[in-house]
């Protein structure tokens, strides 16, 4: 898989994934349509890499093989309810790329990105706590959960009830699993 920065051409893909129901029934209610990704979502994501150092902001994860999207991940400084500092990790997939690795694959990359290339000390994530497969994801790349939260309001999406886990690995964790990690030719 490659992450690359989106274009314009990538409109009706990334309303395609945000309109799919079963990527966004851990995230919203109300899916943004085909307009509002042309016309909010998608300028934002492209004056991010303008305003954020090369790096950060969101990408379109792409298929190697195939060259079809398969999703989106995003690192950018954190401002999701329930998080205090750090930097955001976070991503959807098509279903059709769901049980692949490619979560992992994706979220590690940018981890290391994070920590190798920027010099972050710090990314956090959040999850809802029935989002099984997202939360393993997070773990598999050495996040850690410290702590969880609920949103307040009186009409939450179904699942709420139970929580937001939140996630967090720091530079010297990172660091000291890379250091843990045997090497590709198995040795230790």
């Amino acid at each position: 898989m490659l992450l690359r920065r989106f274009t314009e051409a990538d409109a009706r893909r990334l309303a395609a994934l945000y309109g799919d129901p079963h990527v966004m029934r851990f995230i919203t209610l109300q899916p943004p349509s085909l307009a509002e990704v042309e016309s909010r979502i998608l300028p934002a994501y492209l004056c991010e890499y303008r305003e954020l150092a090369d790096g950060l902001g969101s990408f379109a994860a792409v298929e190697k093989a195939t060259g079809q999207m398969a999703g989106r991940f995003s690192l950018k400084p954190a401002n999701s309810y329930g998080l205090t500092g750090g930097t955001e990790l976070g991503y959807r997939l098509y279903p059709a790329f769901w049980g692949r690795g490619l979560a992992t694959e994706g979220a590690r990359a940018l981890i290391g990105s994070a920590f190798e290339r920027l010099h972050l000390d710090r990314v956090v994530a959040t999850t809802m706590a029935g989002n099984i497969g997202s939360w393993r994801v997070l773990e598999k790349c050495g996040m850690r959960r410290v702590g969880m939260f609920y949103y307040p309001g009186a009409d939450p999406m179904p699942g709420a009830e139970h929580g937001d886990f939140v996630y967090e690995l720091t530079r010297s964790d990172w660091a000291r699993q890379v250091r843990q990690e045997p090497s590709e030719h198995g040795e230790s």
